[in-house]
């Protein structure tokens, strides 16, 4: 059993898609970033490759790489799930925290549990979603952008 942490922070801009979980949610604002900026994504595929020691996002999808230029983060998470099978694992679970005060997350987060199961291989009951405020205090607070963490185990095949 191997044990991974994930973190990623987005800004909020405008004239870009807010997607989070692989969801797109209704909001004035977007994340900004490279691929598509899915912050809960990029914190999951963190804790998955810190899981197997393989480094992190940047190592395996660097934004000086053209290939990731607005690219779904759900296949960067399907290209992570992929290396691990190679490594010999397994997702176990998952356990993630959405960071912002706007937008409210909570009729969407069933939906990116149901992408995050697909897109590892895993049974929607092993992948939870939750969302939380700072009380607006710091920049998620302010509403300047969105963190994320997650942890997860990994479980060899």
């Amino acid at each position: 059993m191997r044990i991974g942490h994930g973190f990623d922070v987005h800004a909020f801009v405008a004239g870009r898609k807010c997607i989070l979980g692989g969801v797109e949610i209704p909001y004035e604002l977007g994340l900004d970033g490279h691929s598509d900026a899915d912050v809960l994504l990029h914190a999951i595929c963190d804790a998955l490759i810190g899981a197997a020691a393989l480094g992190d996002i940047g190592k395996h999808f660097p934004p000086s790489d053209m290939r990731y230029k607005g690219i779904d983060s759900r296949e960067l998470l399907r290209n992570v799930v992929a290396l691990l099978e190679k490594q010999g694992y397994r997702v176990g679970n998952i356990d993630a925290t959405v960071i912002c005060e706007a937008p409210r997350l909570g009729p969407y987060t069933s939906q990116m549990c149901l992408n995050i199961a697909a897109d590892c291989k895993t049974d929607v009951g092993a992948v939870n979603v939750k969302a939380t405020t700072t009380e607006r205090l710091g920049f998620t607070g302010r509403g300047e952008g969105v963190a994320a963490e997650a942890v997860c185990i990994l479980f060899t095949l």
